[in-house]
């Protein structure tokens, strides 16, 4: 017998991330699928995003009393209660209605962190009041820094934590697939129309009877009855700025309070640099292949960017992480934690905040799995001695054990 992934809804069925992946699928539209799923261009870092893992093999321990096992770990003195977060992605709205409350509950629920995205649907003051738990607060430093300082300004009075300015779009990236649903910016065109129609549960979720999402952190910054989604999708590309600069991140701490964590790092001299500017946190990340095509993994880079910085410093990592084994890798290499992005919002494109809490659960089960398998009680004593750097790939491509022969 053929295998095949469940049919059904019931998100409680899914036994993986693929397989919510599989019910988001049949749940959205193309077009709204095609946003959280593609990359820029050829989408070779996207790719490379997932096969870089399949380069470090795990390295268990035998006869360790393994009956209770640890995931969680401490960021800043807190503790979370699994080595991961749920990481900030735009335009959330468009999977489910109300689709950053739901992710937030859900990280409230799981006791992890929750990072809401300067373009949500939902604006940060309401997820803040009615989710609760620990919100981070994204920030994209655009072109009018009077933008910025207001975002700065919200953020600190709701209580946000901490603040994440993603340094990684001085340009938007070349999205070929994502654009070729469209004759005209935001308009679809007739195959994607008829394509919604398919999608009545989709339909009267998110546009029955809510409307189109709007973005809900840009209304103070729009002109009055300009908030669309397709105005604010223009305001967007005039506000990247291609001359954003370390001097604008001291700009930032400058009149930021809280703890500031910089996205986008790539290299050990960037990180080194962060710390100088006075981050307290770093996320290492090639905006999950959706912006430069050809880019290196962040994974392949976390050994040498986690012995270039201070023992104080927050490592975080994103990029297609899709596996409790894909994180514990992570951490094993010297990661704090792991941002989730695409996981989580399968999760809730498959089932709302029932999808979202059903990824995580799969994530905090893999990761426990994971550790028992290994011989590692404790997540805090995984190091690289239960790793093996350059191990054989699963598909054998060469360049998958260059990338990790050269890691550190």
């Amino acid at each position: 017998m053929k295998r095949r992934f469940h049919r059904g809804r019931d998100v409680r069925r899914a036994c993986s991330i693929d397989e919510l992946r599989a019910m988001a699928r049949r749940r959205v539209p193309n077009f709204a699928f095609e946003y959280v799923e593609g990359g820029a261009e050829d989408e070779h870092s996207l790719r490379r995003n997932r096969e870089d893992f399949d380069g470090a093999a795990f390295l268990p321990r035998t006869l360790v009393d393994v009956g209770t096992c640890r995931q969680a770990v401490t960021l800043w003195g807190a503790e979370a209660a699994s080595p991961f977060m749920i990481g900030p992605t735009g335009f959330n709205g468009m999977l489910a209605h109300e689709a950053d409350l739901a992710l937030a509950r859900a990280a409230r629920a799981a006791g992890v962190p929750f990072v809401l995205s300067h373009v949500s649907t939902t604006p940060l003051e309401r997820v803040v009041a009615e989710a609760g738990g620990r919100v981070w607060m994204q920030l994209y430093p655009f072109r009018d820094r009077e933008v910025a300082r207001r975002l700065v300004a919200r953020a600190a009075a709701a209580g946000c934590e901490a603040l994440v300015v993603t340094t990684d779009c001085p340009r938007f990236g070349n999205r070929e697939w994502d654009k070729r649903n469209y004759r005209a910016p935001m308009k679809l065109d007739a195959r994607n129309m008829l394509d919604v129609l398919r999608h009545p549960r989709w339909v009267l979720d998110v546009l029955v009877p809510h409307g189109v999402p709007r973005f809900g952190n840009l209304d103070d910054v729009l002109p009055p009855g300009q908030n669309s989604a397709r105005n604010a999708a223009a305001f967007l590309s005039r506000q990247m700025d291609p001359s954003l600069s370390w001097r604008d991140i001291g700009w930032l701490r400058g009149i930021w309070p809280g703890r500031l964590v910089l996205k986008g790092i790539m290299v050990p001299e960037d990180a080194r640099r962060a710390e100088d500017h006075g981050a307290d946190g770093i996320v290492l990340s090639n905006h999950g292949g959706r912006q430069l095509d050809g880019a290196a993994s962040a994974f392949s880079m976390l050994p040498e960017v986690a012995a270039a910085l201070r023992p104080d410093t927050v490592l975080l990592i994103d990029g297609g992480f899709r596996r409790g084994a894909d994180i514990v890798k992570a951490v094993a290499f010297g990661a704090h934690a792991v941002m989730l992005g695409r996981a989580t919002l399968y999760g809730v494109a498959a089932g709302g905040q029932a999808g979202a809490e059903r990824a995580l659960t799969i994530l905090r089960e893999e990761v426990d799995r994971v550790l028992g398998l290994l011989g590692c009680p404790d997540i805090a004593a995984l190091d690289q001695r239960y790793l093996r750097r350059g191990a054989p790939a699963a598909s054998g491509p060469a360049k998958v054990q260059a990338a990790m022969a050269g890691a550190g």
